[in-house]
């Protein structure tokens, strides 16, 4: 049997499962395979869920008559994105699993197995662009705003774009539900899956603790004065509300505490009043060294806009690359709660440039907290 040109990502919701549908549409020859990558669930509850969406992924691919594949990827996972996750948290700081993900599993082993099954190249249900343009592959955000994943896929480059297909990301997520239901796809009504990338919605201290057992400690405010007790340094990240449990403290208002600086090897959390304290602004920042989609920067020194977190507004700023390849980054106004381990990612209007992880900022507490 002649091999599926294409191979696409059937996660088991309804946006790869509409992928199929209009490459299929388009007239591709077509194959699904559906992705496991995670199976150590003492609880069950991941493994359950991983159950039902290889069921979904395969009545969708029985639905469209395409050929069916599954592949076990935990093994690559673990070591190419979850060991880089706990060993981030254990040095304090909030990476982001969902972007090491995208390069490592999704655009690598994937792809690589989507060859090694004589495909040309592969699909997703990502809501983003691919454009061809002076010879040169780009990365565009998708037409929909509130869904665009740009911001996870910025590591990609000129090889995974030429061999990706992104067929829903001109598309609105409310029309990728109407084809669905129009089309009488099984998911088409399914919630969007959320969470750490293919871990899934649960207990995230309940989670992390499996790994990092609790170290319990200090919560004191700016000044060092002991307000509460956390239960390790390291589940907390900037800006965080949730969780603290802070009562009232004497002399000060009933508002609202918020992180503003952690120091695991103290194992101390700081924490502020006030969603704006000035504690949690920053006006630059330092990243490691960056990676371009095309390649290579525009320029040693440019002005773009850029994001430090998923749905962000774009935020102007100016760039200038070291030579070793990191970034100095400076905005135009403050910002609120940049952290390291996040991704700072640069775009030129409606095109992803690149990006790379944080570093460092100017946070006033981050030079005392950093280890």
């Amino acid at each position: 049997m002649t091999p599926a040109r294409v191979i696409v990502g059937l996660s088991g919701g309804v946006d790869s499962s509409v992928a199929a549908l209009l490459l299929q549409r388009r007239g591709e020859s077509l194959a699904g395979l559906f992705m496991q990558n995670w199976d150590d669930d003492n609880d069950g509850g991941g493994e359950c869920r991983a159950v039902e969406d290889r069921r979904d992924a395969l009545r969708i691919a029985g639905l469209l008559g395409i050929p069916f594949h599954t592949r076990n990827f935990a093994a690559e996972y673990w070591k190419d994105v979850f060991q880089h996750f706990l060993d981030e948290y254990r040095a304090g700081r909030t990476p982001n699993p969902d972007v090491l993900c995208n390069r490592e599993i999704k655009f690598k082993t994937f792809l690589d197995e989507a060859r090694a099954l004589g495909a040309e190249c592969i699909a997703t249900g990502h809501y983003a662009q691919v454009a061809r343009r002076d010879g040169r592959w780009l990365l565009l955000r998708g037409a929909d705003a509130g869904k665009d994943q740009s911001y996870f896929l910025h590591q990609l480059g000129q090889e995974q774009l030429s061999a990706t297909l992104f067929p829903i990301g001109h598309l609105p997520k409310a029309e990728v539900r109407r084809l669905a239901t129009e089309a009488g796809l099984p998911t088409a009504a399914k919630k969007d899956s959320t969470g750490i990338c293919f871990i899934g919605e649960r207990d995230f201290r309940e989670f992390l603790g499996r790994y990092l057992p609790a170290r319990p400690g200090r919560i004191q405010d700016v000044e060092g004065v002991v307000v509460g007790e956390h239960a390790g340094a390291w589940y907390y990240t900037l800006g965080q509300r949730e969780g603290l449990n802070i009562g009232g403290v004497k002399g000060r208002a009933a508002a609202p505490w918020y992180v503003v600086g952690k120091d695991v090897h103290a194992n101390v959390l700081y924490v502020d009043q006030g969603a704006d304290s000035p504690w949690l602004l920053s006006n630059t920042l330092r990243s490691e060294p960056a990676h371009w989609v095309a390649g290579a920067p525009p320029a040693a020194r440019f002005e773009c806009t850029a994001k430090t977190r998923y749905r962000q507004a774009d935020q102007p700023c100016t760039v200038e690359v070291d030579a070793d390849g990191s970034l100095s980054v400076a905005f135009a106004s403050p910002q609120r709660a940049v952290t390291p381990g996040q991704s700072v990612v640069l775009y030129q209007g409606e095109q992803c440039l690149g990006g790379a992880v944080i570093a460092r900022t100017d946070a006033p507490l981050e030079a005392k907290t950093r280890p």
